[in-house]
């Protein structure tokens, strides 16, 4: 990632969207379980007030880590055209001439086959560059070497 405010796409909005509302549910579970520090129960009652004291404090993280993507997205606008960045298409040409279009992202979803998220070998090498360079990488079957064709926008926030 750039350090920048990074664009996100559409897909990859709603599957935070839907992790946020899932988080909110299961927090106002747990908030609803705590006693508030009575001190009434024996040790293992308090033991599991701890726990879930420590699960409410990791739920607070995650939903704000959450939003405040969410609220990065919204300040970022689309993705460039000009180099490779979170929301971005890219098409590359290999060694063999086969081409291939990936969208750069950062959330791995399940049912779309052409994502490449930012952290994989491909995504790390692939952000920032601009068409017509070449990336190298290390893939399933070996290194791999690929030619960017072409980048375009995607779908962004």
């Amino acid at each position: 990632m750039t350090g920048a405010p990074e664009p996100i796409s559409d897909a990859g909005r709603t599957a935070l969207e839907r992790e946020l509302a899932e988080l909110r549910t299961e927090r106002d579970a747990v908030v609803a379980t705590l006693r508030g520090g009575d001190g009434v129960g024996d040790p293992a009652d308090q033991a599991d007030e701890l726990q879930r004291a420590d699960r409410l404090d990791l739920l607070d993280g995650r939903i704000a880590g959450i939003e405040g993507r969410l609220r990065e997205a919204a300040v970022a606008g689309a993705p460039s055209t000009e180099s490779v960045g979170v929301g971005s298409t890219v098409t590359l040409r290999f060694a063999d001439a086969d081409e291939m279009t990936v969208r750069i992202g950062e959330l791995a979803e399940e049912l779309d086959p052409d994502l490449v998220t930012a952290d994989s070998p491909l995504g790390r090498v692939l952000l920032g560059c601009r068409a017509g360079e070449t990336v190298e990488y290390e893939a399933p079957a070996g290194r791999t070497t690929a030619f960017v064709v072409s980048i375009g926008g995607g779908a962004a926030a």
